[in-house]
């Protein structure tokens, strides 16, 4: 009989799918803002050992106590190795759980019906952040965001969902193409946005599994995404204007 690599151990995958779900910020206003929001789920607080003393940072660390957040203290290089930006951490990070990260698979086990944003190279974090409190407000179960090729959570990101980031459901891919083909293979339907497109998206039937692409700010949905799309729908415009901000375009979809 094989044995159970350590790698594929009941302890090893519960261990990877919590930190999986962990995102790491940075910088003190980030930091502070985030501990004294109730909402958001911590799993440690990083401090430099070489900090010189400050409020900041003395208020920081009696949250933390009052929360009963573990608090680690590091030297500057390691910390600069948890934060990964040395230049702008100014000696914290703070490790948040977004509990509702997730991947494909467990999002499918749990959802029979389901209407799905998924983003396809979007590198502005205010789009990001607006996008993400678009659909917690409306109508849609989950965000596909890819891991690469685009912009990531971040303080910036968080500070523009105005908190609904911890809300949101969102499923992260290293291959977008490869995600859109596993949830066609469950019998979902994939559209994109495009102005040439005949069919307005108020006219369109809407299957029970549906997912909307949307493309970068400049180049829009990339070719190789495009092409497994089932159909392209349009949102009219008037007096010639051309396109929408990818996040009032997210707004609209998520409010059929």
């Amino acid at each position: 009989m094989q044995k159970t690599s350590f790698n594929d151990s009941p302890d090893y995958l519960a261990k990877k799918a919590f930190f999986d779900k962990v995102l790491t910020i940075y910088g003190r206003n980030a930091v502070k803002e985030a501990l004294e929001d109730e909402v958001v789920v911590i799993h440690k607080l990083h401090l430099s050992k070489s900090n010189k003393d400050a409020k900041v940072l003395e208020e920081m660390k009696a949250i933390a106590k009052r929360r009963g957040i573990e608090v680690a203290y590091h030297d500057k290089q390691s910390l600069s190795r948890i934060s990964k930006n040395a230049k702008q951490d100014q000696g914290v990070a703070l490790d948040i759980v977004l509990e509702h990260f997730g991947d494909e698979k467990s999002f499918k086990n749990k959802h029979k019906t389901y209407r799905i944003i998924a983003l396809d190279g979007i590198t502005n974090p205010q789009n990001l952040g607006m996008i993400i409190r678009s659909c917690a407000a409306g109508n849609i179960d989950a965000i596909i965001l890819p891991t690469k090729g685009a912009a990531q959570i971040s303080p910036l990101v968080i500070k523009a969902s105005v908190g609904t980031l911890f809300k949101m459901p969102i499923i992260k891919t290293s291959n977008l193409q490869e995600t859109l083909k596993s949830f066609r293979e469950n019998d979902t339907e994939i559209y994109t946005l495009s102005s040439h497109a005949k069919s307005s998206y108020k006219d369109e039937t809407y299957p029970k599994k549906t997912i909307f692409v949307l493309g970068n700010e400049s180049e829009g949905v990339s070719k190789e995404v495009e092409r497994m799309c089932d159909k392209s729908i349009s949102i009219p415009m008037q007096r010639g204007v051309e396109s929408l901000n990818v996040a009032v375009t997210a707004s609209l979809l998520a409010f059929l």
